[in-house]
């Protein structure tokens, strides 16, 4: 994470791996509000109202957040080291690691998220059902957590192929059977993004991936890569936006505090990509940059969009 070796390999790579969630949210046996999905302890609805966005600046604070980070990664460490043996057990069997991959990313995500104790809301479980291509902003490494726990059982990430030279968890991503692409060079990665779209296809696999392709600075949703469209083009597989909501505010840049910040994640309706075009490979992005800004709080938004006018051309509007 942030200040620490394992975020500066996360922070690179354009997604995590895939994990169970829950198949139903009145299912959660700690739920108050079946609109929710609260974690155990935590309130639901109103995404604990207790708690405070702003800074706790006391000692005491300080000292209960680092004692939580620190459980959190070796928590992380053992839950890797133990799939790492199961996933060279099933080395024979490529699926089966790739599930296993994901209940990794079940217990993990999930683990850390319960360690770290912030309340969490989330809104349209009923989409996450389905084979998709699963798009999530990126703006704090609390995401990889929530994507690790929230993505569904049959969930590949995709990753710079450098990934392998990262310790024990570069090693355990390859193990897993998830998607690496080659970015040295354009052709390179378009090949590879062919690749992707092939496997996700003959094995009925979904896909996460953060297609602004690094992690936001300020919370503010950047512009989105071409990737995802190309895949989807080739795939033909629906797209579910996944909008994480405050993230930012809870483990911020260059900090290695979590704040008590209530978060949000928000599954949109899958968009289906049967009639998408090759020559509108643009507007495809545009279009659901857009979604996401509508869904976004004015603290995550753009400061600067870029909007298609009249003449087709584009233009820059401030907000």
């Amino acid at each position: 994470m942030e200040g620490s070796a394992g975020h500066s390999y996360l922070m690179n790579i354009d997604v995590s791996f895939g994990s169970r969630r829950p198949r139903r949210v009145e299912k959660l046996k700690w739920m108050n509000d079946t609109s929710t999905a609260p974690l155990p302890g935590r309130t639901s609805g109103t995404c604990g109202a207790n708690s405070s966005d702003n800074d706790s600046d006391g000692w005491a604070a300080a000292i209960v957040s680092w004692v939580r980070i620190v459980v959190c990664f070796a928590a992380m460490t053992v839950t890797t080291a133990v799939w790492a043996v199961v996933m060279v057990v099933l080395i024979p069997w490529p699926y089966e690691r790739i599930r296993q991959g994901n209940v990794y990313g079940h217990v993990t995500g999930r683990t850390l998220m319960w360690i770290l104790g912030n309340p969490i809301k989330i809104e349209g479980l009923e989409f996450s059902n389905t084979k998709a291509i699963y798009l999530c902003n990126h703006a704090s490494p609390l995401d990889i957590f929530l994507v690790m726990w929230l993505t569904p059982t049959g969930t590949v990430g995709i990753a710079k192929k450098e990934i392998i030279w990262y310790p024990l968890f570069g090693q355990l991503y390859v193990l897993a059977n998830h998607l690496r692409i080659d970015r040295s060079k354009p052709s390179a990665a378009i090949e590879s993004m062919k690749e992707a779209a092939r496997a996700l296809v003959e094995n009925n696999l979904s896909l996460i991936i953060f297609p602004e392709g690094t992690r936001s600075k300020t919370g503010r949703l950047l512009p989105f890569k071409k990737g995802f469209v190309h895949i989807a083009l080739q795939s033909k597989l629906p797209i579910v936006p996944m909008v994480l909501i405050n993230t930012h505010k809870a483990w911020r840049k260059d900090s290695l505090r979590v704040r008590p910040s209530s978060l949000t994640v928000k599954f949109l309706p899958p968009i289906k990509t049967d009639d998408w075009s090759p020559d509108k490979v643009d507007e495809h992005v545009r279009m659901v940059h857009t979604l996401f800004v509508d869904q976004l709080p004015e603290s995550q938004r753009p400061l600067v969009l870029s909007e298609v006018n009249d003449f087709g051309r584009i233009s820059n509007k401030s907000q």
